[in-house]
């Protein structure tokens, strides 16, 4: 069976990609299939090669046009980039011909969605947020399967093709080590640990107001900052300024902050497994931070399309798990403000504790690789 996975260009459309590819191959074992699957990952970039080996994904690169709002001359030089891309796709797609194409929607799976259609290859496709992209909208009305991650998104896909998955998770993520998690970060026992993920890429504006708050964070707290490859060096130069500032007595402050350009999955899980309480972004991180049954305090990046990180952390936060600061009004005050009120009340603590843990969807993946062989194997 052959299988084309797409979509991507951020980790919460390639990683939910990666945990699929894993439960397809433990479900192909499960059925006893005959010859192992033969998976495939479309995209104009790789995004991390070492998972695609490590999962033995073969990779072929595609081009793919972005579509801005408004008006921008790269729309238009975007739109001969996404036709080169469509006709790449068509042939790599017809030389490869799956059984069926999983995709995870954004520009990045349109051109091979097309090819899907025109090829008549079955298609089923996940919507991690709150409110549907472009091309995952216009890819439902043709799609076998929907699956999405939060209950009103079903209201934009026809009623007899969606279900309620949630939001696949790897295996790995959804389980922290707890066991050995403060050994691995070099933190002692008792003090509580904040961890702070700003997305794949980081967020400048949620470092920058971490940086403002970290005298006070510090005393009280151990800080995991996840920052950004990028943006790495100019947080180290700014914290090296701060604790080079500290008088001798305070000097010891500086082991309780540990920032991290990038996670890999062993930082990641002992990351998880060492929280206490998560600031994040509202993208499909929400669904690792329920995972790990933790309270969060969501920053929704304000540009997102179609305001989708801010609905989706209020529909979190609706149940119960989160509490949201808008962009506009995030600082250092607000921030230290909705920390104390959580971390100092121990009953409302645990309230939000087990409503990540009620949130989680921890089969998400499996129910999704069950189906994608499903019609694989009613397409051969």
């Amino acid at each position: 069976m052959r299988i084309i996975l797409t979509g991507g260009f951020t980790g919460g459309h390639f990683y939910p990609l990666i945990a699929v590819a894993d439960a397809i191959y433990q479900q192909a074992r499960e059925e006893k299939l005959i010859t192992d699957p033969e998976l495939y990952y479309l995209a104009p970039d790789p995004y991390r090669q070492n998972l695609l080996d490590d999962y033995a994904i073969s990779y072929r690169s595609i081009q793919a046009g972005k579509l801005r709002r408004g008006f921008s001359v790269w729309n238009i030089l975007d739109l001969f980039k996404t036709g080169w891309g469509v006709l790449q796709a068509i042939w790599k797609v017809f030389a490869i011909y799956p059984d069926v194409i999983f995709a995870k929607g954004g520009y990045v799976s349109f051109p091979v969605l097309v090819a899907a259609r025109l090829l008549r290859i079955p298609v089923f496709i996940h919507e991690s947020d709150s409110v549907p992209g472009r091309v995952n909208r216009w890819a439902g009305k043709f799609a076998a399967q929907v699956a999405v991650s939060f209950p009103q998104t079903a209201d934009y896909f026809p009623e007899d093709k969606v279900a309620l998955t949630g939001n696949p998770i790897r295996e790995s993520i959804a389980n922290p080590a707890t066991s050995g998690a403060r050994e691995y970060l070099e933190m002692e026992p008792d003090t509580p640990v904040i961890f702070i993920i700003g997305g794949s890429q980081g967020a400048e504006i949620i470092n920058s107001v971490v940086l403002e708050a970290l005298p006070e964070l510090l005393e009280s707290y151990y800080v995991i900052h996840q920052v950004g490859e990028a943006n790495l060096n100019n947080v180290k130069e700014t914290t090296d300024f701060f604790f080079s500032e500290l008088p001798r007595n305070k000097q010891a402050l500086k082991a309780r902050y540990k920032p991290f350009g990038f996670l890999d999955e062993t930082a990641l899980r002992m990351a998880a497994g060492a929280a206490d309480i998560v600031i994040s972004r509202a993208g499909s991180t929400i669904f690792e931070i329920a995972a790990w049954s933790v309270p969060s305090i969501l920053i929704p990046l304000e540009i997102a399309h179609a305001d989708h990180q801010r609905k989706n952390a209020y529909a979190y936060a609706q149940a119960g798990a989160a509490t949201v600061i808008d962009e506009a009004n995030v600082g250092d005050d607000i921030l230290l403000s909705e920390l104390r009120e959580i971390m100092d009340n121990p009953e409302k603590y645990e309230k939000m504790a087990t409503a990540a843990a009620r949130f989680a969807r921890l089969d998400a993946a499996k129910i999704i690789a069950e189906e994608i062989i499903h019609l694989g194997r009613a397409h051969n």
